[in-house]
């Protein structure tokens, strides 16, 4: 019987790693380098057939090796993928990770440790509570020595699971209570009407958001409508104009209604490390869970989101007890229990790429990425505002730029986006706004320059039908 494949893990696993990540880093490169832009051109049925080509048969009966294998996928993932570290890539709040947290990430995926029980993650648990708590207190402040409830955070796949689990304890935490009643703005994200779809919870109230933002006076309104338990949900950071909702405000009319708030932070929680920008967030602190998400304003490879609590006493309606990995009489003789920091079982400790990079830059260089990326958008805006062929939907809050060429029908903005996606040339969102469509640019790369926006603006020009 032939020797089976090397490992990724142990003393070994270095060393047979190591000629496989030459074969994939430059699979990458020349992947990248036949795509020559931002995204491949021609549209779903070319690069469908484009990597059937490539790929071959995916299941054959007598395998390539490792080195085919690897070049070939590696390489037709590359040439056919939307890479956000492209300039031109500016579509979605999905953003080019940092090498060095893909290198964290690596050296996750070679230890393979599981999170649901400390006997397969001893330091992995470890390091997840010292880097959530941290980040817990990022967001509530330091509560030590106060009279105030101690906070915590956990990991999730994203906003989406985040937001979910928001909702999750807000139902036990108001059980035998009735229903709770989830309130949010028109411009939430879709995970939470999702969520309470889930949960068996009734259909959520949408109050008004004329300016893109919650209106403090209509949700004073409905709060005074509404009876039993109530959940407001505000957005730090819209999907479609990453606004963000009056906070603090929205906070006091949560007391005064005795409403509990969760705020949807995932896109704008990143502006807790800027010194500057911080101040948008005033009022975060007040919510009794808050969503947020690094591999948006945080440069992580997906996933990266996390739910922070304000009382972690909250997490007690997660306990689960399963005797093979959270025995009582192993809990008592002291190893940790991991049930109750997740709804998963098996799931990745994603938060190593997150200590790295949170180790490597500090709150100093995330800041300054951050203001980059919003210094950025605000110079676009400016760009745009002026430019005769233009219209700008508002001066950006974080890093999204909405904008439309001057009187075009919304046909031709859809037109538009999609000529450039098909021809390879551009990726820009879309978002439906005042009545009208808007094209979306979502800078979350710390490399683009203004050049390269200025050459965004030419490209819609020329796209735009006469």
């Amino acid at each position: 019987m032939s020797n089976p494949p090397p490992l990724a893990g142990g003393t070994q696993g270095p060393g047979a790693l190591r000629p496989l990540l030459d074969t994939v880093l430059d699979a990458l490169r020349d992947g990248a380098t036949a795509r020559g832009g931002p995204l491949p051109a021609g549209g779903p049925h070319t690069v469908t057939t484009r990597l059937r080509a490539l790929a071959g048969d995916p299941l054959p009966d007598h395998g390539t090796g490792p080195d085919t294998a690897l070049r070939t996928l590696v390489h037709a993932l590359a040439e056919g993928a939307a890479d956000p570290a492209e300039p031109l890539c500016a579509a979605h709040l999905h953003c080019p990770p940092l090498a060095l947290a893909t290198a964290a990430d690596l050296a996750a995926s070679a230890l393979n440790p599981s999170m649901d029980s400390w006997d397969q993650a001893p330091a992995a648990s470890a390091l997840e509570a010292l880097v959530t708590d941290a980040l817990a207190h990022e967001v509530y402040g330091d509560t030590s020595g106060a009279d105030r409830p101690r906070p915590a955070a956990l990991v999730t796949t994203g906003g989406t699971e985040a937001n979910q689990l928001a909702l999750l304890l807000a139902r036990e935490a108001h059980a035998g209570g009735g229903p709770v009643q989830l309130v949010t703005g028109a411009g939430a994200h879709h995970s939470l009407p999702r969520a309470a779809w889930l949960l068996g919870l009734p259909d959520p109230v949408t109050v008004p958001a004329p300016t893109g933002t919650l209106d403090p006076a209509a949700l004073d309104e409905a709060l005074t409508d509404l009876p039993g338990p109530k959940l407001v949900a505000a957005t730090a950071g819209t999907t479609d104009a990453g606004l963000i909702d009056p906070l603090d405000e929205i906070a006091d009319l949560c007391d005064r209604h005795g409403a509990r708030l969760h705020i949807d932070a995932a896109y704008g929680a990143g502006l807790l490390f800027s010194p500057t920008r911080r101040t948008h967030l005033t009022g975060l602190d007040r919510a009794a869970t808050v969503t947020l998400d690094l591999h948006k304003l945080g440069w992580q490879p997906v996933a990266a989101g996390l739910l922070a609590v304000r009382d972690t006493t909250d997490l007690d309606a997660l306990t689960h007890q399963a005797d093979y990995l959270n025995a009582d009489d192993d809990t008592e003789a002291g190893l940790p229990d991991l049930l109750g920091r997740s709804l998963r079982t098996t799931r990745r400790p994603d938060i190593l790429k997150i200590a790295v990079t949170l180790k490597a830059l500090g709150r100093t260089g995330l800041g300054a990425l951050v203001d980059q990326v919003c210094d950025q958008a605000q110079e676009f805006a400016r760009t745009i505002d002026a430019h005769p062929g233009f219209d700008l939907y508002d001066t950006p809050t974080l890093s999204t730029v909405l904008f439309r060429p001057h009187g075009a029908p919304d046909a031709h903005i859809a037109h538009i986006r999609r000529t450039l996606l098909t021809q390879g040339r551009a990726v820009l969102g879309r978002a439906h706004l005042d009545g009208k469509l808007w094209l979306k640019a979502t800078l979350l790369n710390p490399h683009t320059q203004q050049g390269d926006l200025a050459q965004l603006l030419k490209l819609v020009e020329g796209s735009t039908p006469r």
